[in-house]
């Protein structure tokens, strides 16, 4: 994988429902598909149009960073952002 920290680049993100909502808001979530620069295990951070105003496993394209701000790494992308719907 090719991840740099801090730097934005393009990523394929699906939303769904985790196992656990331990900690986290509202009952769908969002991640990268496999096979992108990113692993499936992290949560991204984005607009919440992405889990609001679309079926669960819809995918996206975004741009975003890897980010640990908060003590834990994860995926941001800009919430005011333009993103690209797949499927």
């Amino acid at each position: 994988m090719n991840i740099k920290k801090g730097v934005y680049q393009f990523v394929i993100v699906e939303s769904f429902l985790p196992k656990s909502t331990a900690g986290r808001h509202g009952p769908v979530h969002i991640r990268p598909v496999p096979d992108q620069p990113f692993p499936q295990h992290l949560f991204v951070e984005c607009s919440k149009d992405l889990m609001t105003k679309f079926p669960v496993g819809t995918r996206f394209k975004i741009k975003a960073k890897l980010t640990d701000r908060e003590g834990t790494p994860f995926i941001y992308s800009y919430h005011g952002w333009k993103y690209e719907v797949l499927k």
